[in-house]
């Protein structure tokens, strides 16, 4: 567990048993591990306690004189809702941890207490004292930014994407390089964006550049810049994106995308917070953030020495995971909003039963995806009330894959199969547009073409 100076809050902890020997044995434990500790013989003494002092975590003994645990946790939760508990209990069983959780203790532990498991169980509870805290923190900073105008609008309904905005408050205000992980699609750009605009260099330049996009021949001049004939077709002096975010963030997406050779370059760049222009030998000193993206697993890259350890863990100074839509569906009535919003040219509603068919498809393509269903949909669509029917065929075709069952993996293939082949025929199996309607890199297209076995019917 992390110490008290590694902490962002002081979480204070109270422990009720009515022998002495097991309060001075947690409280010893727990002081080392940094946390204020107080203590109460029962639950009155407990109880007035906690009227006067503010408490993050109860441990108590199911068992005492006068009121039970159980009965002084359904008056500490009377006092404060959001109290967290855990129940110590000698009578453990699945009956009494079903019990202890229906009174609403957070966990439970059996006598004689394991100091381990303990510390285990207080640290998960912590993370999440610490993540509510933060919730606050963020919902009011956001209120108070009500009126500034931001080119970005993040909708956040679900708890996945509220500990995303969390991650985001905490690290924003830091000078850390951050490492976001998430499948295509799911807004990779839109939190890194956000993270430059909550820091002090919000006000100089956030710049962006997706790895998969670049020819390699031309990353480094991209990167770094370039001399007046430092190569064929260098006819003057460019000044590379590290000199042109300077004071503000650099954005590297798809950074698993980057070819080995180029690895070293940028490791460099990151380790000693200077570039060299291709084609010249002065060194010039960078002040710059970088923010870089994958949806690849860069853990298994490095394995598979695909991509260098030292750039990896140079990288992943602070990682957040974008859960895709499908984890965080609590958001996407309100992305339908957005985006009808944002599309439509008449009044349009979607019915029930089409937002019914939209929530339960599982979005291969996550946010993005929606985004393009969304705006195909309002403008084919010949009523003012969005039904069923006027959904795109790969959609209903993936209620029905969902309805089916069987392994995840399998249905969602079964849907991106359907999706594919729905874009490549509308597109008239044109790959460019197909790749550009479903917010993929026309390579990504030709490798999921393959790998699907996908052909174009005759005639």
């Amino acid at each position: 567990m992390a110490s008290k100076e590694g902490r962002t809050k002081d979480v204070r902890i109270l422990i009720v048993d009515d022998e002495a020997v097991q309060r001075e044995l947690l409280k010893g434990f727990l002081e080392k591990l940094g946390f204020e500790v107080l203590e109460a013989e029962d639950g009155e003494q407990a109880i007035a306690i906690f009227r006067e002092e503010p408490i993050d975590l109860v441990l108590l003994d199911q068992k005492m004189p006068g009121i039970s645990g159980e009965e002084t946790l359904e008056r500490l939760k009377a006092i404060n809702p959001l109290v967290r508990s855990i129940m110590i209990t000698a009578y453990g069983s699945i009956g009494t941890a079903v019990n202890v959780m229906k009174l609403g203790a957070d966990d439970f532990l059996e006598k004689p207490v394991d100091l381990e498991v303990l510390e285990k169980k207080i640290l998960r509870i912590e993370q999440d004292i610490e993540m509510d805290q933060d919730l606050e923190e963020v919902e009011k900073r956001m209120k108070e930014e009500e009126d500034r105008p931001l080119p970005i609008n993040i909708i956040a309904e679900s708890r996945p994407m509220k500990q995303v905005l969390s991650l985001v408050q905490r690290v924003s205000v830091t000078p850390w390089t951050v490492l976001i992980h998430g499948e295509t699609g799911t807004g990779k750009e839109l939190i890194a964006r956000l993270i430059h605009l909550l820091s002090e260099r919000k006000d100089r330049p956030f710049v962006e550049l997706n790895c998969a996009t670049i020819p390699e021949n031309l990353f480094e001049s991209e990167l770094f810049g370039h001399e007046k004939g430092a190569f064929t077709g260098a006819t003057s002096r460019r000044i590379g994106l590290f000199e042109t975010a300077k004071g503000g963030s650099i954005f590297l997406d798809e950074i698993g995308e980057l070819p080995l050779s180029l690895q070293p370059k940028l490791l460099r760049a990151l380790q000693e917070k200077k570039i060299t222009r291709v084609g010249s030998s002065e060194e010039i000193e960078i002040d710059v953030r970088v923010i870089a993206a994958t949806n690849r697993d860069l853990k298994t890259m490095v394995e598979e020495e695909r991509f260098r350890e030292d750039l990896y863990f140079r990288l992943n100074v602070f990682e957040i995971t974008i859960p895709p839509l499908r984890a965080r569906k609590e958001d996407i009535p309100k992305l339908i909003e957005y985006f009808t919003d944002k599309y439509a040219l008449r009044p349009v509603k979607f019915s029930k039963e089409a937002m019914d068919i939209l929530i339960k498809y599982p979005y291969p393509g996550n946010v993005r995806e929606l985004e393009h269903i969304v705006q195909r949909t309002i403008t084919l669509a010949r009523g003012s009330v969005i039904r069923p029917k006027d959904l795109p065929p790969e959609v209903r075709a993936g209620e029905r894959v969902a309805s089916q069952g069987g392994p995840l993996k399998e249905r969602l293939e079964a849907v991106e199969r359907e999706m594919i082949l729905a874009a490549l025929e509308r597109c008239d199996w044109v790959q460019t547009r197909a790749a550009e309607e479903l917010g993929i890199s026309e390579r990504v297209l030709r490798y999921k073409i393959e790998k699907l076995g996908l052909k174009r019917l005759k005639g």
